[in-house]
């Protein structure tokens, strides 16, 4: 039977959290789009107007 590693020490609270201080979600960037001020996310058409750069790209 193969031994397993186990934890020497028990890992403490402040250890423990730390490691996860990136795992919080962030919310998702939006801006108002140029024409029609709608928020869309950045860099992409957007999905109320079909505007993207100054030009109509996409028939809504």
């Amino acid at each position: 039977m193969a031994k397993h590693p186990v934890p020497k020490k028990k890992t403490s609270k402040a250890r423990r959290d730390a490691r996860r201080s990136h795992h919080a979600l962030t919310p998702p960037t939006l801006v108002p789009c140029p024409e029609c001020k709608a928020m869309k996310p950045p860099h992409t058409v957007c999905p109320e107007c079909g505007y993207y750069g100054g030009r109509k790209v996409l028939e809504v």
